[in-house]
């Protein structure tokens, strides 16, 4: 009775079609990845938003793998320092999200295009692919500075180049943000390495 009631509805009132989704749509890309919007009252020519959109796009690929590296050791951390790397690496973790929202905002504030899906992403990363399985801790924290490095180095000579050719927000947006982040990180990581003894002095 109640299907009867409702076609009876729908045969009386074609508007009632509105309120149904359509769904399964499909449609030409409106941007291709590798366009920057030609057109963009931001002060910045084309050719120089193209050459920060591709050197953001590299960082971005490579902080998004460093982000969910983070996410791998903080889920298969293990032994007598659990706790403490199971915090730090997820707090690490949530800053490199951070990072990877305003790298991408930024490339499309420039016109480009931001890489977003994880193929693209390891097709594109310079960072070395981990193991599935779990390692020891010292080798995670390794594999973890080893992508800080990589990260830091990209991003200290794409911010030299947004200083070059006077794209100041890429620059700001590199060195505030970026780096000082990774650098802060790196330190932080880098302390769990160092030999110390927990009871006694040598």
């Amino acid at each position: 009775m109640k299907s009867k009631r409702f076609s009876s509805l729908r045969a009386a009132s074609p508007r009632f079609d509105r309120a149904q989704p359509k769904l399964h749509q499909r449609a030409k890309e409106i941007q291709p990845f590798d366009a920057v919007i030609a057109e963009l009252p931001i002060g910045l020519s084309v050719k120089v938003r193209e050459e920060m959109v591709g050197e953001l796009n590299q960082i971005l690929s490579d902080t998004i793998t460093l982000r969910d590296l983070y996410k791998k050791s903080h889920w298969q951390v293990s032994g007598p320092t659990f706790y403490q790397l199971h915090l730090l690496f997820d707090k690490h973790y949530s800053e490199q999200t951070e990072l990877v929202d305003e790298i991408a905002e930024r490339i499309m504030l420039l016109g480009g295009i931001s890489v977003a899906m994880a193929h693209d992403v390891a097709e594109t990363t310079n960072i070395p692919r981990p193991p599935t399985g779990r390692e020891e801790v010292p080798v995670e924290i390794s594999r973890l500075l080893e992508a800080h490095e990589i990260v830091i180095k990209e991003t200290r000579s794409a911010a030299h180049r947004a200083a070059d050719i006077e794209d100041d927000g890429t620059n700001d947006l590199l060195v505030s943000d970026v780096l000082r982040t990774n650098e802060l990180q790196v330190w932080f990581l880098s302390e769990h390495l160092v030999s110390m003894p927990l009871t006694k002095a040598k």
